[in-house]
């Protein structure tokens, strides 16, 4: 085993915990508690327009208060909804976990979905990440519009907020405006943590320009690395740290093989699919996967999509990640309680209470 090298960033897990045919609460808290229980630095449950059951950002918001320290990411359609809603929504929840939010921007391009709405057709995906570039703009702004210590609550005059720290966003976009401020207070984390599958056709310009975490669906590490470099490159050119940017490569892991050998194929790497990259075989040969490719520097972790999320999570964690920690590779509690620290990230400082600082 290959040891990670000198200076190489602690390695980073996530998992899917999304579950077909499940209505309520329960089977989602079950998979997070599992997850948070193996100390993953988040949860993902995606969204679609189409797909039935309950929204996702709202089912974490449910699993807040049923979990202590894992992060929780819903997937958030940019498409046909209002970006001062979407904003409100996700600082809410990350109120509600005590700064455990982030949330996973997509975009809606059929037009079915379309006419779920009725305000404006199908548009090509380009345009639509485009447009969820500038959501991811305009949240980060709203979150600033309230500046940290913006409450006062001073019973004695009746004056529960300071208007000065108080600003207004006057956002124009190419399809919106947004005034502001937001009707939320800054969230516990500054900004809830932006997640953005990089490789989703049109989407690399924006994750490079918005998100905390990129993830990379790649079937080998050359490749992994390859888009990683290409990330942490974009991001420099848009004038971000590229240090602020955490690359994870997803793999959809199958573990019914319990501790056999991975099969044919997949023992040096995952097999391309249609459904992304999988992996299947057993968890002892996952844990020296993950190992290797983040002891090369391809990427910053994995986030994992359990083939059976019941059993693919518990293996995963009684099993994979228990190697890991075992060899000393992965974390065995939270040492902070925010998802920003969990991943190393700073908390971003409020742009407009810096510009009145300079004033």
């Amino acid at each position: 085993m290959t040891a990670p090298p000198t200076g190489r960033g602690p390695l980073h897990l996530a998992a899917a915990i999304d579950r077909t045919g499940a209505y309520e609460a329960g089977p989602y808290a079950e998979l997070a508690l599992l997850a948070e229980a193996g100390a993953l630095d988040f949860v993902t449950l995606g969204d679609t327009f189409a797909r039935p059951g309950p929204d996702a950002l709202a089912v974490l918001a449910r699993l807040a208060p049923a979990t202590g320290r894992i992060g929780l990411v819903p997937t958030v359609t940019t498409t046909h909804t209002e970006p001062f809603h979407v904003q409100a929504a996700v600082a809410t929840l990350d109120w509600v976990s005590h700064g455990r939010a982030g949330w996973q921007p997509d975009v809606s391009t059929t037009e079915a979905e379309a006419r779920l709405f009725g305000r404006r057709p199908a548009a090509p995906r380009a345009a639509l990440w485009r447009e969820a570039g500038e959501v991811a703009d305009v949240a980060g702004k709203l979150w600033d519009s309230w500046e940290d210590d913006a409450e006062i609550r001073d019973v004695a005059t009746g004056r529960f907020i300071d208007r000065d720290k108080l600003h207004y966003v006057d956002f124009e976009g190419g399809t919106f405006s947004v005034k502001g401020p937001s009707i939320v207070p800054r969230p516990p984390q500054g900004h809830p943590v932006t997640v953005v599958d990089a490789t989703a056709p049109g989407a690399l310009e924006t994750a490079a320009r918005h998100a905390d975490v990129a993830l990379v669906r790649a079937a080998s590490p050359a490749t992994a690395g390859a888009a990683r470099a290409e990330l942490r490159s974009l991001a420099a050119a848009s004038g971000r740290d590229p240090d602020g940017l955490r690359v994870l490569a997803t793999l959809v892991v199958d573990l019914g093989g319990g501790e056999h050998a991975a099969e044919p194929g997949h023992g040096g790497g995952p097999l391309p699919t249609a459904d992304g990259p999988l992996y299947r075989g057993g968890p002892v040969d996952l844990a020296d996967l993950i190992a290797d490719w983040h002891a090369t520097g391809a990427v910053d972790g994995f986030h994992l999509t359990p083939a059976q999320p019941v059993r693919d999570l518990e293996r995963l964690v009684n099993g994979t990640v228990a190697l890991l920690q075992h060899r000393g590779l992965f974390r065995t509690f939270y040492p902070g309680s925010t998802l920003r620290e969990h991943l190393g990230l700073a908390r971003p400082a409020n742009q407009y209470a810096r510009v009145g600082a300079a004033s």
